[in-house]
């Protein structure tokens, strides 16, 4: 026995030593003509004389920046998550097998246009590049060499967890579907907290100056493989666009080009339907639909799973598919299939690289019109003066006279989808005579004041289409809304708006707990406190952290629906807590709330549902240390001749290297509600640049 243990402990050492010795070894072939220029914030202005070039450049710069990150997304797309970051994330490969991602890649991928393929190929030669020049050692070699394919599954995999496939499929595993769940308090396993987003145009004719006006300002993890990064990226062949992406992306997700924009919020469309099966009662491997019995098809599924060091074990599984999609198996042994959109287009790349590369309206909408991005609310503005908002959602064409919201009878071919409805059939609005529109993750019918909003009698309740007004929402219309003549610094000031309306659920929460009966009284003197705040999050309010403990669980709950007993616990316990970690109910909002990256440690403004929006993990000596919210913000204004400025922020830096002086160089302007000059023109790109190469 000991023997066999020293032999097995000798082949880890022998396995060590050896990996230590071997290289990503390779030669990228076609070097590409690109220019890297970085800013005295790290930022890449990657110039190059064709879009392949700067998709190069994009991912050698990016690479330096987040080269884990990168791998990451890659991997999970690849089903490898298992075997490389261990059995938490094996369930992720279980799903790209049982799904059949790849199978329906290959089958798909002549969809894909000539050129797209042609940008994630040279992407992945970056990639590849980048490995072999830098050799980290922290990246598997098996990962190389990466394809272009890569990418384009890797979108495959992560777009349906933006409109909540995760959270279907552990409901269905868990016996709980249906259920309802929470923007705020939900925590993804694979992708992090997504938290919301929010995103404002302004035409001419609300515009002080008679500018164009756009504010990005999605909300996504702070850190992990869907932290924004942010790049420049301009070719000789007509693309010039700055603004995020997330790391594996060969294009900017929002942002802006010279004369256009847009930005993206999550928003919650039906594209999942869970369907029971009607199995055969002799003959558990067939089920029934319209009288016939169809097979189970079988998919063996195999993967590595890492348990520790370079030890992996084979995992070997047995799936199921049928005629609706795969089939999930709960944890009292029921058998569901679960269908959702997107899962065969592989075009979402394209899609976005063709919103990059639009000049006008017309040409940025037939983008999309492609679909191929199953989701989002998105706002779009341009320098003619033209301000959209679109209810982006590739909603299924379902059978009429089911509740498609609950659990569907799989026994017939009736409830199988017909398609999906058109583009044109979506919530939309093209300039407003309001002359704003804003989304925070709301409804699409009160997405400005006045009556070309779209109206909700003119889409069926089967298309899922949410009718919540967010707190943010609420702010928005009543700040936009109130302003007949909005200047540039109103938008940015009403984008980092730090106030809760009184018509917010969190407002109308405080007003009930007058009607908790109690003569405790610490649970009298916390109510108390409640009642003296003023719905605003600044740093030096004495109010605001108690409020959020208390009543952040509540957060999305009508007060009418509000359980006095469970909200009065929850303050009588955030009472005793704050007794225990700051001596008094009031302590200034930015002795808790706090940014934390390396060694800095700064107060922040804003709070959950805020429009300047920050989200916190509780700490164990009773302060949050932001986790998610508002990340990285660019704003762009065109203005009369159609000359562009932009802003952007991000809440860390350009870099995820600890080591650089980037890591954290944007937090401090971040925590005072400041942005800084994006430098979109070539002249101010060399004027400003800190470092130029050649990759």
């Amino acid at each position: 026995m000991i023997r066999k243990i020293l032999t097995i402990f000798s082949l880890i050492l022998l396995i060590n030593s050896c990996s230590h010795r071997l290289k990503f070894i390779g030669e990228v072939s076609n070097k590409k003509d690109v220019t890297i220029y970085r800013d005295e914030w790290g930022v890449p202005h990657i110039y190059g004389k064709k879009d392949t070039d700067v998709a190069y450049g994009l991912a050698y710069a990016n690479a330096e920046d987040d080269i884990d990150n990168i791998i990451f997304s890659l991997m999970a797309g690849r089903g490898k998550l298992g075997e490389y970051y261990g059995k938490n994330l094996a369930s992720s490969d279980f799903l790209v097998q049982l799904i059949g991602l790849w199978d329906n890649l290959e089958q798909n991928y002549h969809l894909v246009d000539k050129k797209t393929i042609q940008l994630c190929n040279a992407y992945a030669d970056g990639i590849n590049n980048f490995l072999i020049k830098n050799q980290p050692k922290n990246i598997p070699l098996s990962v190389f060499p990466v394809t272009g394919k890569d990418l384009i599954a890797g979108f495959m995999h992560k777009t349906p967890f933006f409109y909540g496939l995760d959270k279907i499929i552990s409901q269905v595993i868990a016996d709980e579907y249906p259920k309802d769940y929470k923007m705020y308090s939900y925590f993804p396993n694979i992708y992090g907290e997504s938290m919301g987003s929010n995103v404002f145009a302004v035409s001419p004719k609300r515009s002080e100056s008679g500018s164009t006006h756009l504010m990005s300002n999605t909300h996504q993890p702070w850190d992990g493989p869907t932290a924004w990064y942010e790049a420049h990226l301009h070719s000789e062949e007509g693309w010039n666009t700055v603004g995020g992406l997330f790391p594996g992306s060969p294009i900017i997700l929002v942002g802006h080009n010279e004369n256009l924009g847009w930005s993206h919020t999550v928003n919650q469309p039906d594209l999942i339907d869970v369907y029971e099966l009607d199995f055969d009662e002799e003959n558990s491997n067939f089920y029934i639909v319209d009288g016939e019995a169809i097979e189970l098809e079988e998919v063996q599924i195999s993967f590595k799973v890492k348990l520790f060091g370079p030890i992996k074990i084979n995992i070997n599984k047995i799936g199921y598919r049928t005629i609706f999609g795969p089939v999930f198996e709960s944890k009292s042994g029921k058998k569901y299939v679960i269908k959702f959109q997107g899962m065969d287009d592989p075009r979402v790349v394209e899609q976005w690289y063709k919103m990059n590369k639009a000049q006008n309206f017309d040409e940025w909408k037939s983008a999309m019109k492609m679909m191929a991005i199953p989701s989002f609310n998105t706002g779009y503005a341009d320098k003619y003066g033209n301000i959209f908002y679109v209810y982006n959602a590739k909603l299924p064409n379902r059978e009429p006279g089911y509740n498609w919201s609950e659990l569907i009878l799989g026994n017939t071919k009736a409830v199988m989808w017909n398609g999906s409805i058109s583009f044109e059939e979506l919530p939309q609005l093209l300039n407003p005579q309001s002359g704003f529109i804003q989304n925070c993750n709301s409804t699409p019918f009160k997405t400005t004041i006045g009556n070309d909003n779209p109206k909700k009698s003119h889409f069926p309740k089967s298309y899922g289409i949410e009718t919540i007004m967010t707190n943010r929402a609420i702010r928005s219309l009543e700040l936009f809304g109130n302003d007949s003549l909005i200047s540039t610094d109103e938008i940015i000031n009403y984008k980092y708006d730090l106030k809760y309306s009184p018509q917010s659920n969190i407002a109308g929460i405080i007003k009930k707990t007058n009607d908790i009966e109690t003569e405790n009284p610490l649970l009298i003197s916390a109510i108390n406190i409640l009642n003296k705040w003023n719905l605003e999050t600044s740093i030096d309010n004495p109010y605001t952290a108690f409020a959020i403990f208390s009543l952040y669980d509540f957060l999305e709950i009508k007060p009418n629906r509000i359980n006095l007993h469970e909200l009065s616990n929850n303050i009588l316990s955030t009472a005793k807590k704050f007794k225990k970690w700051h001596g008094s109910f009031e302590v200034p909002w930015g002795d808790v709330n706090r940014l934390v990256r390396g060694k800095v440690n700064l107060p922040l403004n804003g709070g959950p549902d805020i429009n300047h929006a920050i989200y916190g993990i509780p700490q164990k000596n009773g302060k949050l240390k932001a986790i998610a919210g508002d990340c990285y913000i660019i704003y762009a204004e065109w203005d009369k001749s159609g000359n562009i400025i932009s802003k952007s922020i991000h809440q860390y830096g350009s870099t995820q290297n600890e080591k650089s002086n980037h890591y954290n160089s944007q937090a401090l302007l971040f925590s005072k509600k400041k942005m800084k000059d994006v430098y979109f023109y070539m002249d101010d790109v060399k004027k400003n640049a800190i470092q130029i190469y050649n990759p």
